[in-house]
């Protein structure tokens, strides 16, 4: 993680090669010619030029290869697999996101399309499908035309990666506490990825650290009680010692005197002979934190919901309503101009109206049930998420469902209920396997 791009690429170029030889033997006798095809997941930061083309803009989740920075990593990678004669081409560079929301796409039940693909793991991110016409940076400019080149306008659509992980860096609307504080400034990015470090699961252990510390150094009496030691050298002064699977133990602790979260103090934080009242206190920190991190998670997932589905939709309403009203039944079958009606004939136009709500009413009444669940199931939104969060986090998706409900559509009905959330296990890995095969036709 912080060594050089040659040793980290020649590593990953080396376990390929063990693949390779132990299911794929046979195409080492092949022509030259015929190649694997490899999709590299690839998890930060990059400014991708083509398919199997990326230069990498930072670092994140705690890598720092100084030296990797402004490089192509296909091309990186590429050239440790030909030194080792392996039969394989990388094919397609693909961020983890990317690769759940094509891994999602391949296998979500319906008729739904899905929408996003997002991560809550070791890090955080997502990625959607977006219409071309709103992406203006793309055609703002000719210097901006120029710099992205020519790229297929077919289908209308980009998946956009939004590297959501540096949300509000500047932490105009983020949550904030000495905690977060003290673990920004004990990281290689200080200021960088807030969004990140406040849901990912590489944060939530040092984040959970910070706050025992700061309440057992404070007068609240955590850890004072008799027969409490707290060993030497202890795990709980050592940064980056508490992993999130921590606070997923506590949190689905149901022993009895919460013995389970008080032998692991003791393995693991080195606190030993604590409380059944110290561990109910860790046990609604480490609670505090993992809902944190649910509720912020679900604001990402809201905001593009209601930036593609929910403004789609607003739009094919707004330009419906002036062919509606450009025509008023005004009894009978003649239909005027609504500027153009006589007074007189206002209370008429009335009796009619409602006359045809009660039978619209009726008639939707006797239409097949089949029908309505047609109309719910097309109006789901399908999201593929992956990593160990979101996965084994007691009570994640619970919390997060409640931040989703909580979201103020603007009287566009609520959001949560329309929304299909599914693990695409290994996405990254079976996304980038299906997107290297797309790019082999």
């Amino acid at each position: 993680m912080t060594g050089t791009a040659q040793g980290l690429f020649s590593f990953l170029a080396s376990k390929v090669g063990d693949f390779v030889r132990e299911h794929h033997s046979e195409h080492f006798e092949e022509d030259n010619e015929h190649h694997l095809r490899l999709g590299f997941t690839f998890s930060f930061p990059v400014d991708q030029k083509g398919i199997n083309k990326g230069f990498l803009i930072r670092w994140t989740k705690g890598f720092d290869i100084k030296d990797a920075i402004g490089q192509d990593v296909c091309q990186l990678l590429q050239k440790e697999i030909d030194k080792l004669e392996l039969p394989v081409v990388v094919a397609a560079l693909v961020n983890d996101t990317v690769g759940t929301l094509m891994a999602r796409s391949y296998t979500s039940p319906g008729k739904t399309r899905t929408l996003l693909g997002a991560i809550f793991g070791t890090g955080t991110n997502g990625a959607y499908v977006e219409k071309l016409a709103t992406i203006k940076k793309m055609t703002a400019t000719t210097e901006a035309q120029e710099a992205y080149g020519h790229y297929d306008t077919s289908t209308g659509e980009m998946v956009v990666n939004t590297e959501w992980g540096s949300f509000d860096n500047g932490l105009q609307v983020l949550p904030d506490t000495p905690y977060d504080r003290a673990l920004d400034a004990n990281t290689f990015n200080p200021g960088i990825q807030m969004f990140e470090k406040r849901v990912s699961g590489m944060f939530l252990g040092e984040i959970l650290r910070n706050a025992i510390v700061a309440l057992k150094d404070s007068d609240v009496g955590l850890f004072v009680g008799d027969g409490v030691v707290i060993n030497e050298n202890p795990n709980l002064h050592r940064p980056w010692t508490i992993d999130t699977s921590f606070l997923s133990l506590v949190e689905a602790d149901q022993s009895q005197g919460f013995a389970t979260s008080r032998e692991l103090m003791e393995t693991e934080l080195g606190v030993s002979g604590a409380s059944e009242e110290d561990a109910e206190a860790v046990r609604i920190i480490a609670r505090a934190v993992g809902r944190r991190s649910a509720r912020l998670s679900a604001v990402p997932l809201a905001a593009i919901c209601i930036k593609t589905v929910l403004a789609e939709e607003r739009a094919l309403a707004a330009a419906s309503v002036p062919e509606r009203l450009s025509k008023l039944s005004l009894g009978g079958d003649q239909q005027h101009d609504v500027d153009e009606r006589p007074f007189g004939t206002v209370v008429y136009d009335a009796i009619h109206s409602v006359v045809a709500r009660v039978k619209a009413r009726v008639a939707a009444r006797a239409a097949p049930v089949v029908d309505e669940v047609d109309d719910k199931a097309s109006k789901m939104i399908d999201i593929g998420v992956d990593g160990s969060v979101v996965e084994y986090y007691p009570g994640f998706e619970k919390y997060l469902r409640e931040a989703l409900k909580e979201v103020d559509t603007h009287g566009e009905g609520e959001l949560e209920s329309r929304i299909s959330i599914g693990v695409a296990k290994d996405g990254s890995g079976v996304g980038a396997a299906l997107i290297a095969l797309v790019a082999s036709l």
